[in-house]
C-alpha cells in the first residue's frame, strides 16, 4: 500500500520531494505557464507548516546529460520563491558535497532546490551511484511528480529504493484518486472523449474503456482514420493508414458491447495546417477532396455536447481540432463548456494532461473541471490500467 505524506511524522525531518517543474519557457527563458509549479505548492506548504524542511528535485527539458544554461532551474526557483513569498536555497550541482551540506544544514521551514537532474546522465540511466548521492538529501522520500511517474529514472525509482520511509505527495494522491479510483467506480453514464492527432498513443486507453464506458466520443485528427474506415471521403485530412483496420475493429467491438461511439457528422475545413480561416461546415458525406478537416462542425458540437452534459463521469484526452489557431478552436472550447455544465450538474469531469489541459486553461475553464491532470503520458497510462514505475517502487 502506498503511503501518503499525511501518514508520516515529518516534524524536524528533511523531506526529499521529487517534483515536476518541467514547465514551458519562452525564448527569453521566462516561464510561460506555472501550472505545474503551483500544483506542487500544497505538498510543499504541508511539509513546511508541519515543521519540516524540504529538498526539491526536478528535471527540465531534455539536456541529454549535459549542462545547458537555457534549461537551468534558476528561473523556476525564482518563481517558486515568489509564490511561497520566502527565499529558497539553490545548488548548482545536486550531488556535490556543498549541496549535501546545504540540505544537512536546513532548518525547519526552509526550502532547498537542486539544479536540473538531467544535467547528469545518471538521471535517465537510473544510475545507482547518482541515486545514492541524491538519496543523501533527505530522511523521507516523497514523490509528487505525476508527470514523470511513467519514467524509470533515478529520481523516480533509484532514489526511493534506498529509503525505508517513502510515499506520495498531495498532488500524486489526487491524481490517483481521479485517474484510478474514480474511474473504477464512476458515476454513470461514463463518457470517454478523445481527440488529438494519433490513435496509436491512445490505443491502450480506448481498449480499457471498451470494457467500462457507456459512450465514446472521437474528434480531432484521429476521427478521420475512423471515418476512412467507414468508407467516407476525408479529403486531405489527417490519416493514419496503418490504423484504419484497428479503427474498424474498435467500432465493431463498441457495437457488439452496445457502447455508443460517436464520430463527427460535420467538419470545419482549411486548405492546410497553416489555414487561419475556417471553410464550411461540410457534412462528412460531402467533404471536398481538396480540403482538410481541422475542427468539428456545429451539428457535431451539438451532439457531442449533449452526451457530455448528460453524463455522470467524463474523461477527456485530446482537443477536437487545431485549437491553437483561434479559427479552429470552437469545437474544443464548446466541449470544455459542456464539461463545465456537467460539473455544475454534480457530475465529474476529468481532463488528461497535455493539450487538453492547455485547452481548458486557454478558455479559462481549468477551475471549472473536477480535475486537470499534470501528466500527459502518465495520465494516459494510468487511465489505461497500466502500472507506473514511480508508484510501483513505493508500494
Amino acid at each position: 500500500m502506498i503511503r501518503s505524506i499525511k501518514s508520516f511524522d515529518i516534524k524536524d525531518k528533511n523531506i526529499l520531494i521529487r517534483v515536476d517543474f518541467n514547465v514551458p519557457l519562452n525564448d527569453q527563458g521566462h516561464i510561460e505557464d506555472n501550472f505545474r509549479i503551483k500544483s506542487a505548492i500544497p505538498t510543499i506548504k504541508f511539509c513546511l507548516e508541519a515543521g519540516a524542511s524540504v529538498v526539491l528535485m526536478s528535471h527540465l527539458g531534455r539536456p541529454g546529460g549535459e549542462v545547458d544554461s537555457d534549461l537551468s532551474l534558476i528561473p523556476i526557483g525564482e518563481e517558486l520563491a515568489g509564490i511561497l513569498e520566502m527565499p529558497i536555497k539553490f545548488s548548482h550541482d545536486p550531488i556535490s558535497e556543498d549541496a549535501h551540506d546545504t540540505s544537512l544544514g536546513l532548518k525547519p521551514g526552509e526550502v532547498h532546490l537542486l539544479e536540473n537532474l538531467r544535467f547528469n546522465e545518471g538521471e535517465e540511466a537510473n544510475d545507482y551511484d547518482f541515486s545514492s548521492k541524491l538519496a543523501k538529501h533527505g530522511q523521507i522520500f516523497i514523490n509528487d511528480a505525476f508527470g514523470t511517474a511513467h519514467r524509470s529514472h533515478a529520481s523516480n525509482v533509484g532514489v526511493p529504493a534506498q529509503f525505508k520511509h517513502k510515499g506520495i505527495g498531495l498532488l500524486v494522491d489526487r491524481e490517483i484518486q481521479y485517474l484510478s479510483a474514480t474511474i473504477k467506480r464512476p458515476k454513470r453514464p461514463l463518457v470517454l472523449i478523445l481527440g488529438g492527432a494519433k490513435i496509436g498513443s491512445k490505443l491502450g486507453l480506448i481498449e480499457s474503456f471498451l470494457d467500462t464506458a457507456d459512450s465514446i466520443i472521437i474528434g480531432g485528427g484521429m476521427a478521420f482514420t475512423f471515418l476512412k474506415a467507414k468508407g467516407f471521403n476525408i479529403g486531405k485530412s489527417l490519416l493514419d493508414e496503418s490504423m484504419v483496420s484497428t479503427a474498424a475493429r474498435i467500432m465493431n467491438t463498441a457495437r457488439q458491447k452496445e457502447i455508443q461511439l460517436l464520430l463527427p457528422t460535420d467538419v470545419m475545413c482549411g486548405n492546410n495546417l497553416d489555414a487561419d480561416e475556417p471553410i464550411g461546415p461540410f457534412s462528412i458525406h460531402d467533404m471536398p477532396s481538396d480540403l482538410m478537416g481541422l475542427d468539428i462542425g456545429p451539428e457535431t458540437i451539438e451532439s457531442f455536447s449533449t452526451v457530455c452534459t448528460q453524463g455522470g463521469t467524463a474523461v477527456w484526452n485530446g482537443p477536437m481540432g487545431l485549437f491553437e489557431i483561434n479559427g479552429f478552436g470552437t469545437g474544443t472550447m464548446r466541449i470544455a463548456e459542456a464539461l463545465e455544465t456537467l460539473v455544475e450538474n454534480e457530475g465529474t469531469a476529468i481532463v488528461g494532461g497535455g493539450d487538453s489541459a492547455a485547452a481548458v486553461k486557454k478558455y479559462g475553464l481549468s477551475e471549472s473541471m473536477s480535475h486537470v491532470s499534470t501528466g500527459g503520458g502518465a495520465s494516459l497510462e494510468l487511465l489505461s490500467g497500466k502500472s507506473l514505475p514511480a508508484l510501483q517502487i513505493l508500494e
